[in-house]
């Protein structure tokens, strides 16, 4: 039977893999452009699951919500599970996740972003827009030779680690699950921070890395650090951060992500005042560089995502053991079946 699931925070890139897959499944797809949260978890009425994206509101009054409409299978379209309660998901609603969609993606964009800030792309384009050839105030540095120090080797992590190689680049990491066998040199996290040139984070946004980097971090580092950050905004203490680039002590920030991001990233604001003071003066700066929560998106990903997502949704209609799914029971909310369990209730 047809099983009818409701879309989230839909963009037309979305819809592509989707629409190219879902019959192959059996599944149809009401799309919604709006956010999955307590106010439009409602449009799930008669529904049998839901798809939802990093920025949608799944706290414990979504949840109850979605439960009371018998839905019973929450997808993720994305890796990160913040914004989901998990307390109050257990019992009610299985929640699953994509774990990787495509490392080189994310990867790839950290080093744009390096790339861009350290060569002053982003200014050379729009005087060069202008018909404007001076490169004067452009002057970059060589990446060969210069300290990388990454927060975090999952898998994308590991492939950012072999990109920074390939530019010659020494690299020092800390997690606190080191990769085994992997030749990188690991180092205890305030080392990190005291040696390295640049900065790039690839942890997930637990207790332990809210506000890694914050004003006692920043006081560790180079004079003129390269802060680089396509993993979770809240990593970073965004008042922080600000106030260690106006006076000089950062010399740089490549943002794919922001800690305020839910309400501004994916949308169209540009006929309207930002609120977010602190975004807007990061903007504003040229030694700053803020794409929109995009490291993701390339066409192999968005084709990964969606078929994760959809074999993720087979497996709980078809009655199979949930390969993606995240308990908060288990270590770390870790897989149950890593546990040994099928499903986590």
């Amino acid at each position: 039977m047809m099983k009818n699931i409701a879309f989230f925070d839909t963009k037309p890139y979305d819809r592509i893999w989707f629409d190219r897959l879902k019959d192959k499944y059996g599944f149809e797809f009401k799309y919604f452009e709006s956010k999955l949260n307590s106010d439009t978890a409602v449009m799930c009425d008669g529904l049998d699951g839901v798809v939802a994206f990093v920025n949608d509101v799944i706290d414990e009054k979504t949840i109850s919500i979605l439960s009371d409409q018998d839905i019973r299978i929450l997808a993720l379209r994305c890796a990160g599970y913040n914004n989901v309660d998990f307390k109050a998901a257990y019992g009610k609603i299985h929640v699953v996740r994509v774990p990787a969609y495509s490392p080189h993606a994310v990867a790839e964009h950290a080093m744009a972003l390096l790339l861009t800030l350290n060569r002053k792309i982003h200014r050379a384009y729009i005087r060069t827009r202008d018909f404007n050839f001076s490169i004067n105030g452009l002057t970059g540095f060589d990446l060969f030779g210069k300290t990388m120090g990454v927060v975090g080797t999952g898998k994308i992590g590991r492939v950012f680690v072999d990109i920074c190689k390939g530019f010659g680049m020494k690299v020092i990491a800390y997690d606190p699950f080191p990769a085994k066998d992997s030749g990188i040199e690991y180092v205890e996290l305030e080392e990190l921070f005291r040696r390295s040139d640049i900065i790039s984070l690839h942890a997930p946004l637990t207790k332990e890395t809210y506000h890694i980097i914050n004003q006692d971090s920043i006081a560790l580092m180079k004079d003129g650090v390269i802060i680089i950050n396509t993993s979770r905004g809240a990593l970073i203490d965004s008042e922080a951060l600000l106030e260690a680039i106006k006076n000089g002590k950062i010399g740089g920030a490549g943002l794919d992500v922001y800690e305020e991001e839910s309400d501004i990233f994916f949308e169209d604001y540009s006929n309207a005042i930002i609120q977010d003071d602190v975004l807007a003066r990061l903007i504003s700066m040229p030694n700053v560089v803020v794409t929109s929560h995009q490291a993701f998106l390339t066409d192999e990903a968005l084709k990964n995502i969606a078929e994760t997502t959809l074999e993720n949704l087979r497996q709980f209609f078809d009655g199979e053991d949930l390969t993606n799914e995240i308990c908060y029971q288990c270590a770390k909310y870790g897989s149950c079946e890593k546990q040994g369990k099928g499903r986590c209730f």
